[in-house]
């Protein structure tokens, strides 16, 4: 059940929405947050109790999608368990809910066309593909996938996927999801341009998120932060000896930037380094290009990576 609700639901929202990259032209008002906690409205519920939410919430309830479905939904038992999981994590949201407002406060300072969506609570049954889904005017957070780390319900969990299943996270995740949609990669890219979409992508949310630890940011601990910035110098020597700058090999990425529980570099010490170790290389040249040049985010999204790589001056310290 959970697999076929994700679909309809991406399916839904991704059809329903805009796919526009964020623009700069008319700058927009200042609108109020609006959260509405779905996952407590949803649970409990026969055909007829469903009827006026299946009326104010039609995107989530598409009509190829036989009723009896959704009242078994309504009334599984492990759901309701991961709902009930959620509300002593959340409360009632109200923390959250300052993070949120103060982080689309931020995106719009760079990008003024930007509206705050309507956030709505879910319980998505532990789909980990389907955390945070932001599509314009909508804002799609699956609590349960915000428990904390150790919590039981993500036991049979990878260990480097679970450390990012905490609350502490959830702003992170929803401002990496505003990031993702700031701008769109053009055609086929090289290793080095992948890395710096990436590191685009990383500035954007270090710029949303002013106060929260940079470790947080890339969704590492403290300590696998700390042995990237040690190793910086020789993760770029690695790349460039390797010859894997300008390289088309798609399984860099699968080496380097995709999720990982490390990065693979082929030698004894892999397994002490953190996954995604290219996305914190690339957040590096992008940072070093953003000290260089005086550039907004916005100029930034639309620099091409090639010439934010020349531009940047990048040189990792030994």
């Amino acid at each position: 059940m959970r697999s076929l609700i994700s679909v309809i639901l991406i399916t839904t929202i991704l059809f329903s929405c805009k796919k526009d990259a964020i623009k700069v032209d008319n700058p927009s008002t200042t609108e109020a947050i609006e959260v509405v906690r779905f996952d407590q409205l949803f649970y409990h519920k026969t055909a007829e109790e469903l009827l006026p939410l299946k009326q104010q919430f039609p995107y989530l309830f598409p009509t190829q999608v036989p009723g009896e479905l959704w009242v078994s939904k309504s009334n599984n038992a492990e759901e309701i368990k991961l709902q009930q999981f959620a509300q002593q994590v959340f409360g009632d949201f109200k923390s959250e809910e300052k993070q949120l407002s103060a982080l689309f406060d931020k995106v719009k300072k760079s990008f003024p066309t930007f509206k705050s969506p309507k956030v709505i609570t879910l319980i998505t049954d532990l789909d980990y593909e389907s955390n945070v889904i932001y599509a314009d005017s909508l804002l799609f957070i699956s609590l349960d996938m915000y428990l904390g780390k150790k919590h039981e319900v993500y036991q049979d969990f990878p260990e480097y996927l679970a450390e990012r299943y905490d609350k502490k996270m959830l702003v992170v995740d929803v401002a990496s999801a505003i990031a993702n949609k700031s701008f769109t990669a053009s055609g086929r890219t090289n290793f080095l341009e992948h890395l710096i979409n990436e590191g685009k992508k990383m500035s954007l949310v270090d710029a949303f998120l002013p106060n929260t630890p940079s470790y947080l940011k890339m969704g590492y601990t403290q300590e696998q932060y700390e042995w990237a910035e040690v190793n910086e110098f020789l993760i770029w020597q690695y790349f460039m000896e390797h010859q894997m700058i300008y390289s088309y090999d798609i399984d860099l990425l699968h080496r380097f930037v995709f999720e990982a529980p490390f990065s693979k570099f082929y030698l004894e010490s892999d397994a002490e380094s953190p996954g995604r170790i290219g996305v914190y290389m690339g957040w590096q040249i992008v940072k070093a290009y953003l000290k260089n040049n005086e550039v907004s985010l916005a100029e930034l999204v639309n620099t091409d990576p090639e010439i934010i790589f020349e531009k940047s001056k990048y040189k990792p310290r030994k």
